[in-house]
Parts: structure tokens; C-alpha cells; sequence
């Protein structure tokens, strides 16, 4: 399994805007067939520039459906928030491989 995890910094005058965008905007990305879930999730480090972080990790089945995302969808998706936040928007994007998950063992009284 693959997570394509994107994180963005965004600028506090777009912040609300963006965050009902955003809401619009994973379920396109899943809809395009290519990822089973995906998490919204707020980075909690304080940063330097005067905005709020958040990443986002889109799951994946296998390489091949990561690759067709980048070939048939990623540029259209891309576009939009692009267009619409140009440099209010900082992001940048990276692919992890999951080798193995973990979970603590339950108990049952």
C-alpha cells in the first residue's frame, strides 16, 4: 500500500476559504478511482511563515494506481487550487511505502 501525503501551508487571510475548498476538493481527488481514503490532518509544529499547515494522505492499493494518478488526473486537480490561491498556497509532496502496520493488542475482559 502507498500514501500520497501533500502538505500545504496556508496563508491565514485565505485560511477559510481554502479549508471549505479543500472539503470540496479530496473528494474529487477520490473520486477519480485511484485512492481507497484519505485523512485531513493539521500539522501542529509552529512554522516560521505566518500561516497554518495541514497534510493530506491519500491511500493508495498499489504503484500502478499512484502512477495513473499522476498520468491521467494530477495535473487537472492540481490546477484549481492553483488557479484559485496561487501564492497564498505553499505545497509540496511526497510518496511513502508501507511496509508494514502495527496495532496494540486488545484486551477483552
Amino acid at each position: 500500500m502507498y500514501i500520497y501525503n501533500v502538505t500545504l501551508s496556508i496563508d491565514k487571510s485565505i485560511h477559510e476559504e481554502w479549508l471549505t475548498w479543500i472539503h470540496n476538493h479530496i473528494p474529487e481527488v477520490l473520486a477519480t478511482g485511484k485512492f481507497n481514503s484519505a485523512k485531513l490532518t493539521q500539522v501542529l509544529i509552529e512554522e516560521e511563515m505566518d500561516g497554518v499547515t495541514y497534510a493530506i494522505q491519500y491511500t493508495a492499493n498499489s504503484r500502478e494506481d499512484l502512477d495513473s494518478y499522476y498520468k491521467e488526473d494530477a495535473a487537472r486537480l492540481r490546477t484549481g487550487g492553483l488557479q484559485k490561491f496561487a501564492d497564498k498556497m505553499l505545497s509540496f509532496r511526497t510518496e511513502l511505502k508501507i511496509v508494514k502496520e502495527f496495532f496494540p493488542n486488545h484486551v477483552i475482559n
